[in-house]
C-alpha cells in the first residue's frame, strides 16, 4: 500500500510548532511529537495538501513556506508513505485547538529531547544544516525500530 502525505514544521523565531499526538485511537504516532500535516485528498498537489492540513490542524494560514524534501517511509508492515516535508516561517490567523493532540511551541534545541521517531532526528539535522532539497529513505522493522536510512540514494550510518 502507498500513501502520500505532507508534514510541516512551522517556525517562530528559534521554535517549531510541534504536535504531541495523544488523541487518536490506533495512531501509529501515538505519544510521538511531530509536525503538522496529513494525507493527500483527491487531486491535491503537495502545496494544496500542506495549506489545507495546516489550516485544519492549527487554524493558521501559511504565508511563507518552503518545500524541503521528500521522505520515503517504509513502515515494515506493508505501507510505504511518501511524505513531502516543508518548513514555514510565515503565517496568519489565530491558533485553534487540534483534534489530534496538543500544539506546543518548542525550542529547536529541545526537539531532540522529545519522543520523536528516530528517522525524524535525521531530517531535523538536515533541516538545520542545509537549505538543499533532499530525498531521505527511512526503513522501519514494523515495530517502530529504524533499520536503515539513505540520503539522496547513499546509505547513512545509524
Amino acid at each position: 500500500m502507498v500513501r502520500l502525505s505532507t508534514l510541516c514544521y512551522i517556525q517562530r523565531g528559534s521554535q517549531y510548532l510541534m504536535l504531541h499526538r495523544t488523541v487518536k485511537k490506533n495512531d501509529i504516532n501515538k505519544d510521538k511529537w511531530i509536525g503538522v500535516g496529513g494525507h493527500f485528498e483527491a487531486d491535491e498537489s503537495p502545496e494544496e495538501c500542506l495549506l489545507r492540513e495546516v489550516r485544519e490542524e492549527t487554524g493558521y494560514t501559511l504565508t511563507s513556506y518552503r518545500y524541503r524534501g521528500i521522505v520515503t517511509f517504509v513502515s515494515g508492515d506493508g505501507i510505504t508513505e511518501y511524505m513531502s516535508l516543508f518548513t514555514a516561517d510565515g503565517f496568519s490567523g489565530e491558533e485553534s485547538v487540534c483534534d489530534e493532540g496538543e500544539l506546543v511551541w518548542v525550542d529547536k534545541a529541545d526537539v531532540g529531547k522529545l519522543n520523536i521517531w528516530e528517522g525524524d532526528r535525521i531530517f531535523f539535522a538536515l533541516l538545520d544544516k542545509s537549505d538543499q532539497f533532499f530525498s531521505l529513505k527511512l526503513v522501519y522493522d514494523g515495530a517502530g525500530t529504524l533499520v536503515s536510512a539513505a540520503l539522496n540514494g547513499e546509505n547513512l550510518p545509524l
